[in-house]
């Protein structure tokens, strides 16, 4: 007899894109040239994630926190991509993400040989949880 277990199903992102996080980040503000941007998320209980990820001492994964940034990093019409994200350079986590926190997302875009990096810091209440850099490519362009 096979044993059935539910598993969280993923919902989709922008672009019909697959994520298991839920939450909806808001970018509250960007500079005019696309250089810098700041974004915010509220992270629920809710969230799918908090099931297995720890029972009885709930804690947001690294790799959710990334998707939070990548969104934050590609929404909006003014954001400066123009390209798909083509490699996750560095990711460093410095703090717990909790449910009830909100995360507080930092931006920078410079333009690099083929496409455009971003620099990323999201914070909570605590102090600095993680720090990114994403590069993306142009349209087209190699990965």
């Amino acid at each position: 007899m096979t044993e059935t277990v539910d598993t969280p199903v993923a919902t989709r992102a922008r672009g019909g894109r697959p994520t298991s996080v839920a939450a909806d980040v808001k970018v509250t503000a960007r500079t005019e040239e696309g250089l810098t941007a700041a974004a915010r998320v509220v992270i629920t209980e809710a969230e799918l994630v908090f099931a297995g990820h720890y029972p009885d001492f709930p804690i947001f994964p690294g790799v959710c926190v990334l998707e939070c940034v990548q969104r934050a990093a590609t929404t909006g019409e003014a954001g400066p991509l123009h390209g798909d994200l083509a490699a996750v350079e560095s990711a460093r986590f410095a703090g717990a993400v909790y449910p009830g926190d909100t995360l507080e997302m930092t931006l920078k875009w410079r333009r690099v040989e083929g496409g455009l990096r971003c620099d990323a810091v999201a914070s909570t209440e605590r102090g600095k949880a993680a720090s990114a850099r994403l590069r993306y490519a142009d349209p087209g362009g190699e990965r």
